[in-house]
């Protein structure tokens, strides 16, 4: 293990240990190399930090030549949140995909293929999978990255998700407790809240947590949400009866506890980073994410005196605050052995019945999760067609530079279709005009979530009937068109498995 620089006392090591910072750049810049030798044992890369997987490699590297232990954490869910793939789309389909097959051993296999991924670029703790019901259809921030609305049906994908992921080597980050899928708020944006009463909270949002607790996921993320029946005071982040007392106590889990991004607004904009910091680890959290937005050396210093300064004044108890720093080293430790990863990975494949490393199965798995209705004979697409994405705000935890939808594909498939993106009150009209008499392929994302979306798609099929719909999103609204697909997500596998059909017209 790396041998913390002198000088750093026992309190100020611990206080840098149960941070996870992000940083900017492709390399690590000078300031976190002295971090991790001072006792910063985690680091968090987003979109911005990754060009290639040879590039993230080198990252990684650089990370452990300085600290042979660190944990190196990614918010790759795969499907529509996408780090290692943000600028083409993911190889993997989502979580929704995954629960409309309903095959837990392709859950399983994709998982571990993108581990196995995520473990030979240096990154081994994904703060994924996401573990919440999406019993709201309104909710803006879950969605497609639910597996569903049944919690039965999520509670058996997220124990496949776990296990396959830890069977590479990389252990699981199951989110976000106690479940973020009842909400019509971002919490990103502000702070959720669920009205559920015990009864529903315990068969519908714990469900899926107490299948990832007996899979052995090595992490659980809070959630930035108030839930008045667990704790009407303070959100789940900050609570010590969310995470100590039901979490801890009630449900048994003996692992790691992330928090989400500190800088989300609903803790940021009401307690402050470091206040909201210190509320969390005296709640029971043991790391402190941050760096999706705020991701610099200022952050880690503030957020690491609001610790120590906290526990100096009696705010903060120092043994919780050593304990929490104990459960990131014994992660790390969990992460170290690289051969008893690459063995876990063998062994997990075997159990889920697939081929070891199988490059194609998000493909697969996106193509098995199509839904297709309309006309009973479907014309396939002879001709480049106009691709008229319906495009909506993508939620923060997507991104703006992650593309989607099917143009690229169809393209590749049928050179010379065109494409343009639409909005608002205006959307069909301009996309009629734009299509010409080419035949009309709309793409839609949620629907059910968007009107002015409705509205243009009932200018464009009662002006052009034989006009293809794709959504992909949740679908929620009633299929129509000449043909209908339903994806389940808007990766790049999900966009190639709906063109593949639009221009075969394997319709069935």
């Amino acid at each position: 293990m790396t041998t913390i620089a002198s000088g750093t006392d026992t309190l100020t090591r611990d206080a840098l240990t149960v941070l996870q910072p992000g940083f900017p750049g492709t390399t690590a810049p000078d300031w976190l190399l002295r971090r991790l030798g001072e006792g910063l044992a985690s680091v968090g890369l987003f979109g911005r930090n990754i060009a290639s997987p040879e590039q993230l490699a080198a990252l990684t590297a650089q990370l452990r030549a300085e600290r042979d232990d660190v944990l190196v954490a990614i918010d790759e869910e795969g499907g529509d949140v996408t780090r290692l793939e943000v600028r083409t789309g993911s190889s993997f389909p989502g979580n929704h995909a995954l629960g409309a097959v309903d095959d837990v051993s392709l859950t399983l296999e994709v998982a571990a293929e993108l581990g196995r991924r995520l473990a030979e670029c240096g990154v081994n703790l994904n703060w994924a999978p996401s573990a919440d019901v999406n019993s709201n259809p309104a909710n803006p921030v879950i969605g497609v990255r639910s597996f569903g609305a049944d919690p039965a049906l999520v509670a058996r994908h997220t124990a496949a998700y776990v296990t396959g992921l830890q069977s590479a080597g990389v252990a699981a980050c199951t989110k976000h407790f106690p479940g973020h899928g009842d909400t019509a708020v971002d919490s990103h944006h502000a702070l959720p809240r669920i009205d559920a009463d015990p009864t529903v909270l315990t068969e519908r949002e714990l469900t899926p947590f107490r299948a990832a607790i007996a899979a052995g996921t090595r992490a659980v993320m809070s959630a930035h949400i108030l839930v008045p029946a667990l704790d009407p005071a303070r959100p789940a982040t900050l609570s010590p009866r969310v995470l100590t007392t039901l979490l801890r106590e009630e449900l048994g889990y003996d692992g790691l506890i992330v928090t989400d991004g500190m800088e989300m607004q609903a803790v940021a904009a009401t307690y402050g980073i470091e206040r909201g910091s210190v509320l969390a680890v005296a709640a029971g959290a043991d790391a402190i994410c941050v760096g999706g937005g705020l991701a610099d050396d200022e952050t880690v210093r503030r957020l690491r005196d609001a610790l120590v300064t906290a526990v100096r004044t009696g705010e903060l108890p120092e043994q919780r605050l050593a304990d929490a720093a104990e459960r990131v080293r014994a992660l790390a430790r969990w992460t170290a052995p690289r051969s008893t990863a690459a063995a876990g990975a063998d062994e997990g494949t075997a159990r889920a019945g697939g081929s070891a490393g199988r490059a194609d199965v998000g493909l697969i798995a996106a193509r098995r999760a199509l839904r297709l209705t309309g006309d009973d004979v479907f014309t396939p697409l002879s001709d480049p067609p106009y691709v008229a994405a319906l495009t909506p705000v993508a939620n923060i935890a997507v991104g703006d530079e992650t593309p989607w939808g099917v143009a690229a594909e169809l393209g590749r498939l049928l050179p010379g279709t065109r494409t343009g993106s639409f909005a608002g009150p205006d959307a069909g009209p301009a996309a009629l005009v734009a299509a010409g008499e080419r035949r009309i392929v709309a793409v839609v994302r949620d629907e059910h979530r968007h009107p002015w979306m409705t509205a243009a798609l009932d200018t464009l099929l009662a002006a052009r009937p034989d006009t293809v719909v794709v959504e992909m999103g949740v679908p929620q609204a009633p299929p129509r068109g000449a043909l209908h697909i339903a994806t389940h997500g808007a990766a790049r596998v999900c966009g190639r498995a709906a063109a593949e059909v639009v221009a075969a017209g394997a319709h069935a």
